[in-house]
């Protein structure tokens, strides 16, 4: 039950055998995969070998890790900790955010503070914590290559093969067999049309070790600019206005001001499990209709709190004579050119007028979101198999299992990138306890019948 030692230590991997057909192979280890391998191992414990699930999760990375470039040591996070690995699913788990802090013995401090919400960092250590319980399941430094299709004799594909590069021989791979695939990749950084990131252009899911970087050399940072108008960049903003004290902090967004986030109990209803339900089964112009309406919860919005403080900032800033903090609201990012000295030259266009100016600029940092990774990059010739809807989206059933052509018995389960079936909590925190929970019965169901 402890840590891995070391921050920076890699975590060592399991051994499979040659011969071994796991019944699920998870590929990525974030959040979702780490849930559904809880749900696994609290199964297994104390049943005999032949009724256990067999169970791999690969995972790219040497360490666990979840956004780690944006743990801020004050940010908060912004659904209750009772939405962690496990409680809707088992409140009883000993997996659970309540036992993390009692192992590490801050429970009542936590309680204390009367807050549903904990630090970032912090949840994010209990992610560690429970990463590292179930560490004999994973593989880390173990990137996929392929997902291969396994055809027997009659046609039929009852397994596929992920092949995965071997971090100890450069150029090796090594095969798993999987009965299931469970596929959590996450999102990736979104970068708008006609940016490249570069030394001093940032993705803010590199905030802080950029940041820190740039203080280490020395160079002093006279102004940095922020595009976006989400709870990222405003975090950003804020984050680069404390960090380097001496710059100027211009924010770039195309929205009049901040959209405050829709938290209230009735709106937070759209993130509930049963809201899933009526989502899946409700027709393709009510699902666009409840994103319209719910887009306020969770895109392109920023916590009421940290706008206000944000304001307060700038206000004390023009009463004191010293505006470090700017908004340039109804603009945009027009273009970026190296400057001579190692800095740039940002153009922002004042929409309403089409007025542009140039501003010297030591770093730019975009708070510009996430787009879900493309499946048929990693699934080869498996994504051939995938049924698609008549927007050319692939067709996913209520236990997040991709719907496949008739040939195929073996699974692909998607953790992400199932908005369009399953509503605006696909790619949150909010369900990935009930949905570990959906995934390990439908593959447990499949393992009995084929049984």
């Amino acid at each position: 039950m402890g840590r891995p030692e070391g921050g920076d230590a890699k975590v060592k991997s399991p051994i499979s055998g040659p011969d071994v057909v796991h019944d699920i192979v998870g590929i990525g280890f974030g959040p979702s995969n780490l849930a559904l391998s809880i749900a696994v191992e609290e199964h297994n414990a104390g049943l005999a070998a032949d009724r256990r699930i067999d169970a791999l999760f690969l995972e790219r990375q040497p360490r666990f890790g979840w956004h780690r470039g944006m743990l801020i040591d004050d940010a908060t996070m912004q659904v209750s900790f009772l939405k962690d690995l496990v409680t809707l699913r088992n409140p009883t788990s000993d997996y659970s955010f309540l036992c993390f802090l009692r192992e590490r013995g801050r429970l009542i401090d936590f309680l204390n503070q009367k807050t549903l919400f904990p630090l970032r960092m912090e949840f994010h250590e209990y992610f560690e914590w429970a990463a590292a319980r179930v560490a004999h399941l994973v593989a880390y430094d173990s990137e996929v290559a392929a997902v291969d299709p396994v055809r027997g004799e009659d046609g039929r594909v009852a397994y596929f093969d992920v092949v995965r590069r071997d971090p100890e021989r450069p150029g090796a791979t090594v095969t798993h067999r999987a009965r299931n695939i469970s596929v959590a990749m996450g999102l990736e950084p979104h970068v708008p049309p006609g940016l490249e990131l570069a030394e001093r252009i940032w993705h803010n899911s590199e905030l802080i070790p950029r940041a820190g970087q740039l203080a280490d050399t020395g160079v002093p940072v006279r102004r940095a600019i922020v595009l976006g108008a989400g709870q990222s960049a405003a975090e950003t903003v804020d984050y680069l206005h404390r960090t380097f004290p001496d710059a100027e902090v211009c924010s770039v967004f195309a929205k009049y001001g901040y959209t405050p986030a829709d938290d209230s109990p009735f709106a937070n209803r759209i993130f509930d499990p049963e809201a899933v339900d009526v989502y899946f089964s409700s027709p393709s112009e009510v699902k666009q209709s409840l994103l319209d309406y719910h887009r306020s919860t969770n895109y392109s919005v920023v916590d009421m709190e940290l706008i206000e403080s944000l304001y307060a900032t700038t206000y004390r800033e023009k009463v004191a004579g010293r505006e470090r903090l700017r908004f340039l609201n109804v603009s945009r990012v027009r273009g970026v050119t190296p400057a001579d000295g190692g800095g740039l030259e940002v153009a922002v266009e004042f929409l309403p007028t089409g007025e542009r100016q140039v501003l010297p600029a030591d770093v730019l940092v975009l708070a510009t979101g996430y787009r879900p990774r493309d499946l048929t990059a990693l699934l080869g010739d498996a994504a051939k198999l995938c049924l698609k809807d008549d927007g050319d989206a692939i067709r996913v059933g209520r236990d997040h299992r991709v719907e496949t052509a008739p040939e195929v018995t073996a699974g692909i389960y998607l953790q992400g990138g199932t908005e369009h079936t399953h509503g605006l909590s696909s790619t949150l925190l909010s369900t990935v306890a009930v949905r570990a929970e959906e995934i390990h019965r439908s593959v447990l169901g499949d393992r009995l019948t084929a049984v």
